[in-house]
């Protein structure tokens, strides 16, 4: 997220309670121009801590207490989460703890907060038939639409729903993201498929240039696409905006697309956190290693007793049966 420039607690702000800290806090993020969703963030790290800390006052916080949180959320996980994947409790941890970090730090407690080693980015991705079976799913044309431009164009959940009429433009192929994560429009495209349905819808519901093409919440997407899941034969729990935008990646870079031009589409600041697609899933490994491996030398059997031999051997190491060099063979 964009760094904010949040200055210094008041003085003597310490002494107050910690939901009139936490409060102060936001109310700072907020002055800050802090996006909804870094406010969120802050506020899910902030309170799971409170929360532990069970009514301590801040200002007594050591860092046994936070040591303890920490233990606690590594081994348990963190209260009404739906997963039990210790991995992502990791991440979350890691995440909180550098958020609470800054929230330390403008509140001028002097307590290090230690670090969470960060682990190596796990990206899921759908398999080229799960993908087949989502679209198949997809019966109504808004369904179809959503996810075509999700696994065409690797938009974020968020920068979809805020595309609007005037952001397409048909005649060019472009679509211009306005909303996007950092706050940097960009350009990207998809194929002429997509342009050709987002004209029909278009026509079809009768948009202005400043109507958003599609007129519904991340939640109502996000259980759409649940559902579109279970039509499918997928399991739910494996499918959600995000996912998609793995999708997208992980199959642009088998096809060949490079890192630079995925990079722009990502909308990534950096490229490094666009080279973390660069992985190859268990079907590509399988795949290379059936074509590029299928050639070598084989074993043989042993005529008499059945066991596999080594290639050009002379005997067979279970009967002792002496064998034919150029046949592998058992000599007579």
């Amino acid at each position: 997220m964009p760094r904010l420039d949040l200055g210094e607690a008041p003085e003597g702000i310490i002494e107050l309670s910690n939901e009139e800290i936490f409060n102060e806090f936001i109310e700072t993020l907020q002055a800050a121009g802090a996006s909804r969703d870094t406010i969120k963030a802050y506020s899910a790290a902030i309170r799971d801590f409170l929360s532990y800390i069970n009514g301590k006052p801040l200002r007594q916080v050591t860092l046994r207490d936070i040591i303890a949180w920490r233990n606690e959320r590594l081994s348990n996980g963190f209260p009404g989460a739906k997963t039990m994947d210790k991995y992502k409790w990791q991440v979350t941890l890691h995440y909180y703890t550098l958020l609470l970090r800054r929230f330390f730090k403008w509140l001028g407690l002097k307590v290090k907060m230690p670090g969470v080693k960060r682990l190596p980015a796990k990206i899921e991705a759908l398999r080229d038939e799960e993908v087949a079976a989502l679209l198949q799913a997809a019966r109504n044309p808004r369904d179809k639409l959503l996810l075509q431009l999700l696994l065409t164009t690797g938009l974020r959940s968020r920068e979809l729903l805020e595309l609007r009429v005037e952001d397409i433009d048909l005649s060019k192929g472009v679509i211009r993201v306005r909303v996007a994560k950092y706050g940097k429009e960009r350009l990207i495209t998809a194929p002429r498929e997509v342009f050709e349905a987002l004209d029909a819808w278009i026509k079809l519901n009768n948009l202005k240039p400043k109507d958003k093409l599609f007129n519904i919440t991340y939640q109502a997407l996000y259980k759409r696409l649940k559902k579109l899941a279970v039509k499918a034969g997928i399991d739910p729990a494996k499918i959600r905006p995000h996912i998609l935008r793995h999708t997208f990646a992980t199959m642009a870079l088998r096809k060949g697309l490079s890192l630079p031009s995925l990079q722009r589409l990502l909308g990534h600041s950096d490229i490094r956190t666009t080279q973390v697609y660069l992985h190859m899933t268990i079907e590509d490994v399988k795949r290379e290693y059936e074509e590029k491996m299928g050639g070598l030398p084989s074993f043989e059997r042993c005529p008499r007793c059945g066991s596999i031999v080594p290639y050009n051997a002379v005997y067979c190491p279970y009967c002792g049966s002496k064998l034919s060099v150029e046949t592998g063979e058992a000599a007579t």
